[in-house]
């Protein structure tokens, strides 16, 4: 686990929050992947009202914001995943020592919400689940789906189930499961939560499961790098932590178990 310095005490984190409230109100963009948004969008009030500062936010998955920050994209805080933020921080578009691990997510696989339910407990029932499905979605770019597809090559399928594949951008990926389009969908649980169309079925064998971790770091530009700093202790806060755990994540400091609804 890698957390940086900006998390390593609360009375540090408290101090930026209110060097921030006393600075001229500023607006705060935050480029982060879709995974964050239901979180983001909960935890963002509280942070506008303690710091006097305006948050704003783009969405999308890791790879594409990565190239939009490559191509010169302002902005002030971003939250991806780790490989994208270390390639960010070794093209110094991203300041090395605000590098910040907020949380992680399982993977599972999603279901229509009153369709049966599906055995994923073993690496054999996970076999059988993904060579019955009639189609499968994930995300075409993200971390879950690249772990995904190599997964597939591990179990042997590889070749059968390619052609049931629909690659989607992350935050598309459950949807349409949801709608009756796709049959299932295979992503994080973060993705999976905040859609009540859809349940989890369950979530990876423990041997074969994979975390996606959600890394912050505050842009080399940022005009207001002492408020992005705030807002990621904001984020790392104690208080925080129930946010994130609804919304499918935990802190990559400790497990949290989940139990799949019934």
């Amino acid at each position: 686990m890698r957390i940086g310095p900006i998390a390593a005490a609360a009375s540090a984190g408290l101090m930026l929050l209110a060097q921030a409230g006393n600075a001229a109100a500023a607006e705060i963009k935050v480029l982060a992947t879709t995974s964050l948004k239901a979180t983001l969008d909960q935890l963002a009030p509280e942070f506008e009202r303690s710091s006097g500062h305006k948050l704003t936010f783009e969405y999308g998955t890791s790879a594409p914001v990565q190239r939009k920050i490559d191509a010169g994209e302002p902005f002030d805080l971003a939250i991806l995943v780790p490989a994208s933020m270390d390639a960010l921080i070794k093209s110094g578009k991203i300041v090395a020592d605000t590098r910040t691990d907020i949380a992680r997510s399982a993977i599972g696989v999603a279901i229509r919400k009153g369709t049966p339910r599906r055995d994923t407990g073993s690496a054999e029932a996970l076999k059988r689940v993904l060579l019955e499905a009639k189609s499968i979605s994930y995300s075409g770019e993200g971390a879950s789906g690249k772990y995904f597809t190599g997964l597939l090559d591990r179990l042997g399928i590889a070749a059968e189930v390619k052609p049931k594949l629909r690659p989607l951008p992350s935050g598309d990926v459950v949807a349409p499961v949801a709608k009756g389009e796709i049959d299932i969908a295979v992503i994080t649980l973060a993705n999976i939560v905040v859609n009540p169309g859809v349940e989890l079925a369950g979530l990876l064998p423990r041997d074969l499961q994979h975390y996606t971790v959600y890394t912050a770091g505050v842009s080399a530009a940022s005009k207001n790098a002492d408020t992005a700093k705030a807002l990621i202790a904001h984020l790392m806060a104690p208080a925080a932590t129930p946010s994130f755990e609804a919304a499918g994540m935990e802190r990559v400091s400790r497990s949290v178990r989940i139990v799949p609804a019934k």
